[in-house]
């Protein structure tokens, strides 16, 4: 895989953290960072995703009817 350099200023707690846990797995800040970086991007995609297809069932009128809701709730009522 090809990379890339990336400069960042993070809080100081934040490095400390990321330097006892790279020792803590035997991973490099670099790879440990980098994971990081990763999982947040696809769940922010992941989001966006699913909020653009709500809007897109909005759009089209695509709600739960009373009555939906009603027989959810009853099934969930202790």
């Amino acid at each position: 895989m090809d990379t890339a350099v990336v400069t960042l200023r993070v809080p100081v707690e934040i490095k400390e953290q990321l330097d006892r846990l790279a020792d803590a797995t035997h991973r490099s800040k670099s790879w440990l960072a980098g994971e990081a970086i990763r999982r947040y991007l696809d769940l922010e995609a992941w989001q966006i995703g699913e909020i653009a297809q709500a809007l897109t069932e909005a759009d089209a009128g695509d709600f739960a009817t009373d009555d939906d809701v009603a027989a959810v709730k009853a099934r969930h009522a202790g």
